[in-house]
C-alpha cells in the first residue's frame, strides 16, 4: 500500500513540470467613438491581428515602456489597461478605444 502511494505522489508531482497548454487566441472587442474594432491576440505568437483599410494586418509584439504595443512597420496598436489606439507610419488614425466588457 506504502508503495502504491510513493508511486502515485511522484506520478503526481511530474505533472506540475509539465509545461502549460498554450493559450488560445482571445478576440477583444473595442469601441473607438463610433467606431467597432475587434482584435483577435495570440499571446502565443506574441502577435494581433484585425482588419483595418480593408485588408487583415498582422502585427508583431514590440518592446514597450507601458502598456503593449504591436506593429509590422506600417501599422502599430498600442493598448494599455482598457483603452487602445491605432497608427499608420507613426500617425493616430483611430483613437479612443475602449474594450467592451465581454458578453
Amino acid at each position: 500500500m506504502r508503495r502504491v502511494l510513493c508511486m502515485t505522489t511522484l506520478l503526481l508531482s511530474g505533472c506540475s513540470l509539465m509545461p502549460p497548454a498554450p493559450s488560445p487566441v482571445q478576440t477583444l472587442h473595442y469601441r473607438c467613438g463610433t467606431l467597432p474594432l475587434t482584435v483577435s491576440l495570440d499571446n502565443a505568437r506574441s502577435e494581433v491581428a484585425f482588419v483595418i483599410d480593408g485588408q487583415s494586418v498582422t502585427l508583431k509584439e514590440q518592446i514597450a515602456a507601458s502598456g503593449a504595443r504591436y506593429s509590422n512597420g506600417t501599422y502599430t496598436f498600442w493598448s494599455k489597461g482598457n483603452g487602445a489606439f491605432v497608427e499608420r507610419n507613426d500617425k493616430v488614425i483611430i483613437d479612443d478605444c475602449e474594450l467592451q466588457p465581454a458578453n
